[in-house]
């Protein structure tokens, strides 16, 4: 099983001590108070990914540290499961509401060819996996960021960027996941992973990410302690 890389997001550095922290308890400390201060736009990352303390939709008021936890511990639940699909880097972030959520990186160059929106076989196959794996999530919004190199110009990657994500939708939708829960958007190659300056750099830059966060029902669930 592949390792699942954990990504801090702290209020004025409330949880830079916690390290040795389970998922689960870091959700109850962040539920009970700092996903307010995070949605007021309060907060750095620790250790990097700062695109993900906008993911989510905003849910208001702080979540009750209870129901943080228990989203943190189906996170980590999932996170397990999905890290188990070849081809995909999983990692647990931090959402805007200071919750657990999960980020799955696919590499473009698995997902298309070079200049390319279109599917390939086996990219089909890895997606339909990952849509198989979130069938008893669906309480969840998911959020999917199309990356390119720095090769052309601005303009083009960014329409070969959400190419990649809308294709990316329109297959897991097809699979069954519903189109509602689904949004996409080109980053171009703004969000840079590794140099452009080398093919290798470039390679890792071409990539699809999906964010999976919980939606207001997920939490009402937390809430009602389910």
């Amino acid at each position: 099983m592949k390792k699942v890389t954990v990504l801090l997001l702290s209020a004025t550095l409330i949880l830079s001590g916690c390290s040795s922290w389970s998922k689960t308890a870091k959700g109850g400390l962040l539920g009970g108070g700092a996903g307010a201060a995070l949605g007021a736009g309060i907060g750095v990352l620790i250790g990097g990914d700062a695109q993900s303390a906008a993911i989510g939709a905003a849910i208001g008021a702080g979540v009750g540290g209870g129901a943080g936890a228990i989203i943190g511990n189906r996170m980590d639940k999932k996170a397990e499961e999905l890290a188990a699909i070849e081809a995909a880097k999983v990692e647990t972030i931090t959402d805007i509401n200071g919750l657990d959520g999960i980020k799955v990186t696919f590499d473009s160059g698995i997902l298309f060819g070079f200049n390319s929106s279109n599917l390939n076989d086996t990219s089909k196959e890895t997606l339909k996996k990952f849509a198989d794996t979130m069938k008893d999530m669906e309480q969840t919004d998911i959020t999917i960021y199309g990356h390119t190199d720095n090769v052309g110009t601005a303009q083009a990657n960014e329409r070969v960027s959400a190419r990649r994500a809308d294709a990316v939708a329109t297959y897991l939708n097809s699979c069954g996941m519903s189109k509602d829960r689904i949004i996409t958007k080109g980053m171009s190659f703004n969000m840079p992973v590794a140099s452009n300056d080398t093919e290798e750099g470039r390679a890792q830059n071409r990539r699809v990410e999906i964010y999976i966060t919980a939606n207001e029902e997920m939490v009402k669930e937390a809430a009602a302690g389910i």
